[in-house]
């Protein structure tokens, strides 16, 4: 049995591109208590950065970007989550156009298709919940 202080100490990361995403994620970062030493702002392309990321070593990774991106997002988050750990992905319903078949723009198909490759992925065990514009949300197995 561990004692609390035993426990790995967590840091939140976030990844974004645009300068001012990275100051508002620092004061929301501050302004919630969270030391500046638990918290890396990382800026550049998400799945760049993901890309260099360590395997297996993240409990939560939330996508919520460029849907266009979801994919390549999405394979990073998979690979850098623990067994047990979530996988998140907003925006999944797609503004309600993803479950209406007759919808058939870009983003409505890749994000149904994403869908579907997560249902199938033997790694994950995900649950599409209807809540804003759709909250995909996986454990890894």
């Amino acid at each position: 049995m561990a004692a609390a202080g035993d426990a790995p100490r967590r840091i939140l990361t976030s990844i974004d591109v645009e300068p001012e995403h990275q100051r508002a994620a620092r004061a929301a970062f501050s302004e919630a208590g969270i030391p500046p030493q638990r918290t890396r702002v990382i800026g550049g392309d998400a799945v760049q950065v993901m890309g260099r990321l360590t395997d297996g070593a993240y409990d939560l990774v939330l996508v919520d970007a460029d849907e266009e991106s979801y994919p390549a997002y999405v394979d990073q988050a998979v690979r850098l989550l623990r067994v047990g750990g979530v996988l998140a992905v907003h925006g999944m319903l797609g503004h309600d156009k993803v479950a209406d078949p007759a919808s058939r723009d870009t983003v409505t198909t890749l994000l149904r298709d994403l869908g579907k490759a997560l249902r199938d992925d033997d790694r994950l065990l995900p649950a599409l919940l209807p809540v804003g514009d759709g909250l995909l949300v996986a454990v890894r197995r």
